[in-house]
């Protein structure tokens, strides 16, 4: 049976020294760490328990004894609700210092390698709006806030478009105004909520899997074009009709409007029918004069201003002079390749999903950029010692997997090749640090940059340069 709330213990006076792991803090009890969200170095809480292990605890705060000099006021009235931009009570500037030290330490701590110096963790021109795209959940019944349960008010649970609660796939905030993507996106939202109530569109249950509304997907471009994608539970044809229309006509500056019918017991759309309902089949991307077109199941970059920021990054650590081969691997939709490709003799490309390939030739052919050549396929399948026979000896090499890293496999593959430099960049430094592992004895680390891509957040992007020893 589970503990009540005021079951749990409560230690008085904890003082919070550092940032830790995944956007928390940490003090101490003891002679254990205890991790508490949402607070600051230089705080004095007291901490209510919520989990024990043999070397650390987590808990939560319960009052504040002292606040630290160092904390600031968060700008968003859903912070510590929805679970997003937990950082918001940091001034920047040590959001950027932590995050420098955070792939210094992953680096060094597991990769256990050789490092030169790591540059500043380059920041973000944009700490507010600066997301391109935005997920929101349907709920027919909005998530009641602590303050809310706790004055015992009579109060309607009403629907809710918005954000998931932190560890809770069955419950959803209702956002009011988000701080992270630019206009309309907060306006589309708020209407389409209103105009689902007004019309008695039921939202979804998803413990029950019974509701029309399930999800809604907004892109925005830095050109101004916007996607609006609607997932719908069944295909009640009167009823989409009805939402798309009266979108199109309160926000003609939508681009292209999408909706999907969504049966499945899950929310993952990859795999069905997106059906464009009017405008056009794509947005515009625009960086250095290239134009990059953004489909409904195309990955983008989520932080437009700053991917131009980490691609610069990628292409100076490459150092091409203009006759290299260059690999791109795990290349999405062809961003980066496409973006090097004026400085390389050819590129190739290699990417899992067939759509971000068809996206990545695509882009080539938008821009009049020839040199590229692009290959669908899971990597480890894709790239062997034919592979490179046909397509070239690759002289730089840029890497840019998922969270999980580089298969060893495609790892052996790299080091045979054996190409002079090796570009890797990664949104997850603790995988970086175990790839590089492997490289060490052939390459060494000579650039380490992070880049932060998601302010008020602990997530960090990190670009490193290897070169053959």
């Amino acid at each position: 049976m589970a503990r009540k709330r005021h079951d749990y213990p409560i230690v008085e006076g904890v003082e919070i020294t550092t940032l830790a792991a995944e956007g928390k803090a940490m003090g101490r009890i003891d002679d254990k760490v205890v991790f508490v969200p949402m607070t600051v170095p230089g705080d004095v809480v007291d901490v209510q328990i919520r989990r024990k292990r043999r070397r650390f605890m987590e808990g939560s705060v319960v009052r504040y004894v002292r606040r630290s000099e160092m904390r600031v006021e968060p700008f968003c009235p859903h912070f510590g609700v929805c679970g997003g931009c937990k950082w918001q009570n940091l001034p920047y500037d040590e959001q950027l210092r932590f995050k420098t030290e955070q792939v210094h330490d992953q680096l060094a701590r597991i990769g256990k390698i050789e490092l030169p110096e790591v540059r500043p963790c380059l920041g973000s021109e944009r700490q507010q709006f600066y997301r391109n795209k935005l997920e929101f959940t349907f709920s027919d019944k909005r998530w009641l806030t602590y303050e809310e349960i706790a004055s015992g008010a009579d109060i309607e649970r009403e629907p809710a478009l918005g954000f998931h609660i932190p560890d809770s796939f069955d419950k959803v905030l209702d956002i009011d105004r988000c701080y992270l993507q630019p206009d309309p996106s907060n306006d589309i939202r708020t209407a389409t909520r209103r105009f689902c109530i007004d019309n008695g569109y039921t939202f979804h249950d998803v413990r029950r899997h019974e509701g029309l509304m399930r999800n809604m997907i907004i892109r925005t471009a830095s050109t101004g074009e916007v996607m609006v994608i609607v997932v719908f539970a069944e295909d009640d044809r009167g009823r989409i009709v009805a939402l798309l229309d009266h979108l199109s006509e309160t926000f003609p500056q939508i681009t292209s409007l999408y909706y999907v019918v969504n049966t499945k017991l899950n929310d993952s759309i990859a795999d069905l029918q997106h059906t464009l309902y009017r405008g056009e089949a794509f947005i515009t991307e625009r960086m250095e004069g290239l134009r990059f077109r953004i489909g409904p199941k195309s990955f983008y970059q989520t932080n437009s201003a700053q991917a131009y920021e980490l691609y610069k990054v990628a292409r100076d650590f490459a150092a091409l002079t203009g006759t290299e081969t260059l690999y791109d691997l795990y290349t999405g939709t062809g961003t980066i390749a496409n973006f090097c490709a004026a400085a390389a003799r050819t590129v190739i490309g290699v990417e899992y999903v067939p759509e971000a390939i068809e996206d990545a030739r695509l882009n080539s052919q938008e821009n009049g950029i020839h040199n590229t050549r692009f290959y669908a396929g899971d990597m480890k399948d894709v790239l062997d010692d034919d592979f490179i026979a046909r397509n070239g000896h690759p002289d730089v090499m840029i890497l840019d997997p998922p969270r999980a890293g580089v298969d060893p496999r495609v790892i052996e593959v790299i080091l045979r090749a054996a190409p002079q430099r090796i570009v890797y960049v990664s949104c997850n430094p603790a995988t970086q640090a175990r790839d590089l592992a492997l490289m060490d004895a052939q390459y060494r680390v000579t650039a380490v940059q992070p880049v932060d891509m998601f302010p008020h957040t602990h997530h960090v992007e990190n670009v490193v340069r290897l070169e053959r020893r």
